[in-house]
């Protein structure tokens, strides 16, 4: 298995106890000025750079936090985003910005291996994402040998996707970034969707997200 099993447990864990932990509920005042902070707080990456697509001068900006052994992610990314990404990313309307929260181990290695074949490059990023989504059941059935396949699909070698499970400063990064969205943007599940700084959790139709942007596109 991944041989960083051990050192992302306890990430798993601090995270779970975080959550076991949060915070009783804010006076609405307070509430709705936490909000207003999140929202400032969501626009900027924090250790990973973000890997987006779509116009950076966009009027709405859509940040999704995600794990890529989450069923309801994966439905999205193959029924929802490619409609989104038709009508709203491509025609400089929507800034579509993925962001992992892996939820067990393997979607931290699935996380890292995106990383390393995208290399910054957004296209080849969200290619690998969605190839992952697609192979989600061999992902969580063998994982180590869909890794290496879907590496080999994109030009990695065995050794450069085994080099890459061992990266322990991508590890780091994104369990820093996974800890700062639980404890600052209270993300604790997936996915979960920032639209303008505004938080909406769970599973999202496209007329549902649509209904989120329209009005937006009017200010």
């Amino acid at each position: 298995m991944i041989p960083l099993r051990r050192a992302f447990r306890a990430v798993l864990l601090l995270a779970a106890l975080a959550v076991l932990t949060a915070f009783p509920c804010l006076h609405p005042i307070g509430e709705a000025r936490a909000q207003d902070a999140g929202a400032a707080l969501v626009a900027k990456p924090v250790s990973l750079p973000d890997i987006a697509l779509g116009s950076a001068k966009a009027p709405v900006t859509i940040t999704e936090y995600a794990s890529m052994t989450c069923p309801h992610c994966a439905a999205f990314g193959e029924n929802v985003f490619p409609m989104l990404r038709s009508k709203y990313i491509d025609t400089g309307k929507v800034r579509f910005v993925f962001r992992e929260f892996p939820l067990d181990i393997k979607a931290v290695a699935a996380s890292m291996l995106a990383r390393c074949i995208a290399d910054g490059d957004a296209e080849k990023y969200f290619g690998a994402v969605r190839l992952l989504f697609q192979q989600q059941d061999a992902l969580m059935a063998q994982t180590k040998n869909t890794l290496i396949l879907i590496g080999n699909q994109a030009g990695m070698s065995e050794q450069a996707v085994v080099t890459c499970q061992k990266d322990q400063v991508l590890l780091d990064k994104i369990a820093a970034d996974q800890r700062f969205a639980l404890d600052v943007l209270k993300v604790d599940s997936t996915p979960t969707f920032f639209v303008n700084g505004e938080r909406l959790k769970g599973s999202m139709s496209f007329e549902e997200l649509e209904a989120r942007i329209k009005p937006l596109l009017k200010k």
